[in-house]
């Protein structure tokens, strides 16, 4: 396939026989100026003049440019804040379309635009040498017949992960790799991701991003990539050529795609279209500001010099423009078409829905990605929610769509560190969450399951720590999630006891255990199966180094949970019972209480009982029963009525060292059930009365 041919608007810088065509959208600009450097830090060396095209489109061809020029514009017309525009330029702007940037965003006053206000005055400094430049990329990459996995949801187990955090300590990645688009597609991540049992990767943003300033004056930077910059390039520091690089990012992005399919994993991208790196009023003026800033952002109505913030980053994209629209849809048909990634996951997805500042979950933007006969084919998962009013709308997108289940997070993590009167709210947990996504007639796999993710605890912190520690932030341990359902177990952070780490090793299993065997999509955050530590910063989005990058060199505890983890994905595998788009109902499934009886409508308003039993009725792959202890003691629980069966053997215990069960025969009607322990049964073949 070809690079900006696929750009149906014909926007951006399009590579032709003998130079190249520009073309941008500045529906209320007076004038429009192409600048070209030669260096990614160096002096402008031309400039061009754009010609009004029609309609909102300003267009010039200049011969002569080659894949790898570099560019940017100035974009001319009125700044009056106040009524929402900010024309200047004497700001280089970086092209909303480009395909790559080369360079990087150095902070200082002449990236401002001007003052706010009714009298708002226009800043005169050249921006140029503090700002990324542009780059016009070559068409072409050589697929080799590349086809994506297209798994269904039923098969689909996702791994979210960072790109250079993957890498950056691994020791059978090629040092010049590490951190790099290569360095995850590289054969040793690769094995260990196949042998893992995941179908998906999940990479944390990879559009060009910039770290916000308030971070880089305090020497920390935004290591998440949630501040975008140019939603068409994949980031350059991803790159073997690092912000040097003219356009190969594009091509090793593409590589690592090929090579991921070709393993059999789909690649979902975590994408950011709810706000841009520009900010608040005070923020830098680099790209769309400069542009459109009224036709782009939602501003407020009595004073447009000042964003509505529904994303706690400055700004809000105004997902109802028309302009807004069109680059969404054609920036992820780009990636799909171009780039061959197999879906997105939308972050703050409930801004997307916002039309006029109101949520509609038929908005224009949700309607034309359904209709689109591209993107209605990929996996398509919001984060339903933002901080805006009427912002949490998990189970209410569109037929299609998956969300992140924070509810499901919220209720494992509490049932298993001991909290009373979860029982029914875990069950519904496990068996699909059908009271939040039976709306839509989506079923279980409507929800994506997790217990962590990249926001938050890791699972290793999660049973290591009571509260936060974010001091690394320099933020006085302000930021971050307060009340993340976690338990230490007896001591804050790390620790000798033997008898703490195994009641951590215990809750670890249990969690990730309980995610495998619940019906919906389960994702596992990057390195918990290794016991990745952050030292217990649940909001490690401005560390760059050991604290978030995974450590490879587990100790002999991680190495047991990575087997653990093999074996519980396998098992849910051999199971085949979460594959279906319906809930389960009473014939699939049967609940008991620790006396081998279905559970009563008194018994499951008992808040204090923290023993679940789950019985699966039907299934191709035998008679499975599953039982789990949140309290402190173990119980002594008796098996159900010969109804399953009457001859079990245990697949995992998360009591076990180690956890897997060793598919050990249970003989006897009772059985104990340890502590904070969850057991998975199957019936011998042949046993059910």
């Amino acid at each position: 396939m070809t690079g900006r041919a696929q750009d149906r608007s014909g926007l951006g810088a399009t590579l032709e026989p003998d130079g190249a065509l520009f073309r941008l959208r500045a529906p209320q600009a007076t004038g429009v100026e192409l600048c070209l450097f030669d260096e990614p830090a160096g002096p402008e060396i031309e400039r061009v003049r754009l010609e009004p095209a029609g309609g909102a489109h300003w267009m010039a061809r200049v011969p002569g440019v080659t894949a790898g020029q570099l560019y940017g514009y100035r974009v001319d017309g009125p700044y009056r804040p106040f009524e929402g525009h900010r024309f200047n330029p004497a700001k280089l702007v970086m092209d909303p379309r480009a395909g790559a940037i080369a360079g990087t965003v150095t902070w200082s006053e002449s990236v401002r635009g001007g003052t706010s206000g009714p009298d708002g005055i226009r800043d005169p400094s050249d921006s140029a040498p503090q700002v990324a430049r542009s780059v016009v990329i070559a068409p072409a990459f050589d697929w080799r017949g590349d086809r994506p996995p297209e798994r269904p949801w039923g098969e689909t187990v996702i791994y979210e992960c960072h790109v250079r955090g993957m890498t950056m300590l691994h020791p059978e990645v090629p040092e010049e790799l590490r951190g790099t688009y290569l360095g995850l597609a590289s054969p040793a991540v690769v094995e260990h991701l196949l042998g893992l049992g995941v179908t998906a990767v999940e990479l944390m943003p990879v559009q060009q991003s910039a770290s916000e300033r308030h971070l880089m004056e305090r020497g920390l930077v935004n290591y998440w990539g949630y501040s975008p910059l140019a939603w068409f390039a994949p980031h350059n520091g991803y790159g073997s050529q690092g912000a040097a690089g003219r356009g190969r990012q594009v091509t090793e992005f593409q590589t690592m795609v090929r090579e991921l399919h070709r393993a059999g994993l789909e690649v979902i991208l975590d994408v950011v279209f709810n706000h841009t790196v520009e900010g608040d009023e005070s923020g830098p003026t680099l790209s769309l500001r400069g542009i459109d800033n009224w036709g782009f952002y939602l501003l407020e109505r009595e004073n447009a010099s000042r964003y509505v913030d529904y994303t706690g980053c400055g700004n809000t994209i105004d997902a109802g423009s028309t302009a807004v629209r069109e680059l969404i849809v054609d920036c992820l048909r780009y990636w799909v078409e171009t780039m061959h990634v197999d879906g997105f996951r939308f972050d703050l997805a409930t801004t997307l829905a916002r039309e006029n500042g109101v949520v509609g979950l038929r908005s224009s933007l949700l309607e034309a990605i359904g209709r689109d006969p591209v993107l209605s084919t990929v996996k398509l998962i919001a984060e339903p929610w933002d901080i805006g009013p009427g912002g949490y709308r998990l189970g209410s997108f569109p037929p299609g769509w998956a969300g992140w289940n924070d509810r499901y997070r919220d209720t494992v993590r509490s049932f298993w560190r001991g909290d009373p009167n979860r029982r029914a709210d875990l069950a519904t947990r496990i068996a699909g969450s059908r009271d939040l996504l039976s709306a839509k007639r989506r079923g279980p796999l409507g929800g994506i399951n997790y217990v962590t993710s990249h926001d938050g605890f890791t699972l290793e912190d999660l049973v290591s720590y009571d509260g936060k520690h974010n001091e690394a932030n320099l933020e006085d341990n302000r930021d971050g999630r307060d009340g993340s359902l976690s338990r230490n177990w007896g001591i804050e952070g790390p620790t000798d006891s033997a008898e703490i780490l195994a009641l951590r090793d215990r809750a670890k299993r249990s969690l990730m255990a309980t995610l495998a065997f619940s019906f919906g999509v389960p994702m596992i955050g990057h390195g918990d199966e290794l016991g990745r530590t952050q030292g217990g910063n649940n909001n490690a989005y401005c560390q760059d180094g050991p604290v978030t990058w995974v450590n490879w060199e587990t100790d002999r505890r991680g190495t047991e949970f990575l087997d653990f983890v093999r074996h519980v994905l396998r098992v849910r595998r051999e199971m085949g019972v979460f594959g279906e788009e319906r809930f389960p109902n009473a014939e699939d499934l049967a609940w008991f209480g620790s006396d081998g009886l279905p559970l009563s409508e008194d018994g499951w308003r008992e808040t204090e009982d923290r023993v679940l039993g789950v019985g699966w009725r039907r299934s191709e792959s035998g008679r499975w029963l599953l039982y789990l202890n949140g309290s402190e003691e173990e119980r002594t629980v008796r098996l159900p009525a010969r109804e399953l069966g009457d001859r079990w053997r245990q697949l995992v215990n998360t009591a076990a060292p180690g956890g897997s069960g060793i598919r050990r025969e249970v003989p006897d009607e009772d059985f104990e059930l340890p502590a904070h322990a969850l057991v998975l049964l199957q019936s011998w073949p042949g046993s059910v009365a």
